[in-house]
């Protein structure tokens, strides 16, 4: 048996609405990797459409918890970071990259501050540059098509999106430094949904999608994100992994839709995680 991989997952902890370290851990944790959070905040839900939210600001404790770490001789084989709520956490997370960072691991940087063409609220027109200096030092980025376009400061518009702009947007993204880029919210048409990926070792863009299910689904990004950097450390390429997540997304979605329950806390992915360790199980 190989021995066990360990992630540093760099988050908020919104306690209902099955986001961020709410599915970063569980999703991790499925595939055999031991996920060590770092909260940057407590919510009592996510912000999404939800009113009255509690928030409770963990930036004071990040530092401590790594130095704590490091103190122990802890080594991670990837750094996983999500939801960044100010210009002090983009800075503190920048150095925990530099203190965690080895010529061995990954560093995932899912760029969480906009969607469906806006910012999410509390995050200023300034904070996309912020996050493009965070991006510089990262593997692999994973943003969505909005995200992308204000990493890139190019105007957003809705899909279908063809390969030309596709194309325009991860070349863009290649630029500010990570080898590897995921885009969600991809899709060519009505009937098609998922993601789109680029090597800039073998410059090629790969897509991986499912089918498409209208409707805004809270924590899909993150559960994403998760799914991909599960598979990627369980030795998948990024354009298996990619699908593998993109498909574990689908069927949660699909699963959420036939239930009918309230979308704004989150989708049913912990019926599917099952079938998703299972495929690591020789992994593991």
């Amino acid at each position: 048996m190989s021995v066990q991989k360990r992630v540093a997952a760099v988050h908020d902890l919104s306690c209902v609405g099955k986001c961020s370290l709410t599915a970063a851990l569980p999703v991790l944790s499925a595939a055999g990797i031991e996920a060590c959070p770092v909260p940057t905040a407590v919510l009592s839900t996510h912000t999404g459409d939800i009113a009255g939210f509690t928030y409770h600001d963990m930036t004071e404790q990040i530092l401590p918890i790594i130095n704590h770490w490091l103190s122990l001789g802890l080594t991670f084989d990837a750094i996983y970071t999500g939801y960044l709520g100010s210009f002090r956490q983009l800075d503190i997370v920048s150095e925990v990259i530099d203190k965690l960072r080895t010529p061995e691991n990954l560093v995932i940087v899912d760029p969480v501050m906009a969607d469906n063409g806006k910012l999410y609220t509390g995050f200023t027109k300034d904070f996309p540059a912020g996050m493009r200096a965070l991006c510089k030092k990262a593997d692999i980025i994973v943003p969505n098509i909005t995200e992308a376009c204000f990493l890139l400061d190019i105007p957003y518009h809705h899909g279908p999106y063809d390969d030309a702009f596709i194309g325009t947007l991860l070349h863009g993204l290649a630029e500010l430094g990570p080898k590897q880029i995921v885009l969600t919210g991809v899709y060519p048409d009505d009937g098609r949904y998922g993601a789109a990926c680029y090597d800039t070792l073998t410059d090629r863009i790969d897509y991986a999608l499912t089918g498409r299910i209208d409707g805004i689904y809270h924590g899909t990004g993150d559960l994403f994100a998760s799914a991909l950097t599960a598979a990627l450390l369980n030795g998948r390429t990024l354009p298996d992994a990619a699908f593998i997540a993109a498909e574990f997304i689908f069927e949660s979605i699909e699963r959420t839709k036939a239930a009918g329950t309230d979308v704004r806390f989150g989708v049913n992915f912990e019926a599917g995680l099952s079938k998703f360790a299972s495929l690591f199980s020789e992994s593991v």
